[in-house]
C-alpha cells in the first residue's frame, strides 16, 4: 500500500501529491491562526489529529485533468478539508461522542456549546477562502453545503411512514458523505480547466465513492476491533445510529433474528450488551451482505472512470476504488 492508502500511484503523481499535500497542511494550520486563543485550541483540536485526508488529496488528483499547476487548487483542497473537519464537530454534538479520530471529542472537552461554535468558526474561514476561488466554487459550496444540512436533517428525522429504512440510509449517506467528496471531486478539475465532460464524470464518481467509503466504515465499525472507523467501536449501536449492517439485520425474516433486532431498535446503554450484539453482528450473515452490497457501488463507481483519459490519475482512482474496498475486507 503506498502513501496516502492508495496502491500503485504512479511515482511522479506520488511524489507531486506529496509535495502538494504538504502545502495543504501548511495552509490548513494557517487558517486556524487568530488573536483568538480559545478558538485557535478547539478549531486545532481534530485538524492536528490527523484523519485520512480523501477530500483533499482528491482534489488534487482530479487536478491532474487540467493544470495541476492552476492558481486555487490547494486553496480548494483546505476548503473541502475545513468543511469536513466543521461537520465533525457538529456531528459529535448530536451523537454525543466521547471520541474523535482517536482523541477526545471537542464537545466532551469544551462542551457542546463551544464544539458548535468551531464548526461554525470553520465553516467561516471556508467561506472566506471562496471567495477568491469566483463565483462557480462559491456555487459548488452553497449547493454542497445545503446537502449536508438536508442529510442531517433526514438522518434525525428518521425514514417517512412506509419508506424503507435502507432506502432512506443511503440517501442520507449520499448528503452527508457522497455529496462534499464529490465537490472534491469537482473542484480540482474545475480550478484545473478540465473538460465539462470531466468534471461532470468525477461528479458522480465521487459521490458514489464517498458513499463507499461510509459503507465501508459502517462494515469496519462492526468487524474490527481496532479503530479503523476514528470513531469509538459501536458508538452507533450505543446512540441507536442505523448503519447499513443493523438495516440489513432488521430486514430479516429469520425468527432467530428477532432478540437481535429488538436490541437494535434502540440505543443501548449497557457496554456489556453492545459488546454482545457486536459479536452477533460479526457472524451474521448481514455483515457479508453488507459487504456485497458496497462492493456493487464500488464497481459502479469504477465504471464512471469510463469516459476519462487513460492516465495516471485516472489509474489512482481505480485503485482508490480497490483501496476502499480492501478497508472493509
Amino acid at each position: 500500500m503506498a502513501s496516502f492508502g492508495i496502491p500503485d500511484l504512479a511515482p511522479a503523481l506520488e511524489a507531486d501529491l506529496a509535495e502538494r499535500m504538504a502545502q495543504v497542511e501548511e495552509l490548513l494550520r494557517k487558517q486556524i491562526e487568530g488573536k483568538y486563543p480559545l478558538v485557535i485550541e478547539t478549531s486545532r483540536h481534530l485538524v492536528e489529529a490527523g484523519g485520512k485526508r480523501l477530500r483533499p488529496l482528491l482534489t488534487l488528483i482530479c487536478s491532474h485533468f487540467g493544470d495541476p499547476k492552476a492558481n486555487g487548487i490547494i486553496e480548494a483542497a483546505v476548503v473541502c478539508e475545513l468543511t469536513h473537519v466543521a461537520t465533525l464537530y457538529h456531528d459529535d454534538v448530536m451523537d454525543e461522542a466521547p471520541l474523535r479520530r482517536g482523541v477526545q471529542s471537542a464537545n466532551n472537552r469544551w462542551g457542546n456549546t463551544v464544539a458548535i461554535l468551531t464548526g461554525d468558526y470553520l465553516f467561516a474561514r471556508t467561506s472566506d477562502m471562496l471567495a477568491d476561488l469566483g463565483p462557480a466554487a462559491v456555487h459548488l459550496q452553497a449547493q454542497t453545503f445545503e446537502r449536508l444540512v438536508i442529510g442531517q436533517i433526514m438522518e434525525t428525522q428518521g425514514p417517512a411512514q412506509g419508506e424503507d429504512p435502507l432506502a432512506h440510509y443511503l440517501n442520507v449517506v449520499s448528503d452527508k458523505t457522497g455529496s462534499l467528496i464529490s465537490a472534491s471531486a469537482q473542484f480540482g478539475a474545475m480550478l484545473a480547466g478540465a473538460p465539462r465532460e470531466y468534471i461532470d464524470s468525477l461528479a458522480v464518481f465521487g459521490e458514489k465513492i464517498g458513499i463507499t467509503f461510509q459503507l465501508a466504515d459502517d462494515v469496519i465499525d462492526i468487524a474490527s476491533d481496532s479503530k479503523e472507523s476514528g470513531k469509538t467501536p459501536g458508538t452507533d449501536l450505543k446512540e441507536g445510529v442505523p448503519t447499513l449492517v443493523t438495516l440489513n439485520v432488521m430486514k430479516s425474516t429469520n425468527p432467530a433474528d428477532r432478540e437481535l433486532q429488538e436490541l437494535l431498535k434502540g440505543p443501548i446503554e449497557d457496554q456489556a450488551v453492545v459488546n454482545q450484539v457486536l459479536g452477533a453482528l460479526r457472524v451474521h450473515p448481514a455483515l457479508e451482505q453488507s459487504r456485497e452490497q458496497l462492493l456493487a457501488i464500488a464497481k459502479e463507481a469504477r465504471s464512471l472512470l469510463g469516459p476519462l483519459p487513460v492516465n495516471d490519475a485516472t489509474g489512482a482512482l481505480f485503485s482508490l476504488c480497490d483501496a476502499v474496498i480492501d478497508r472493509s475486507a
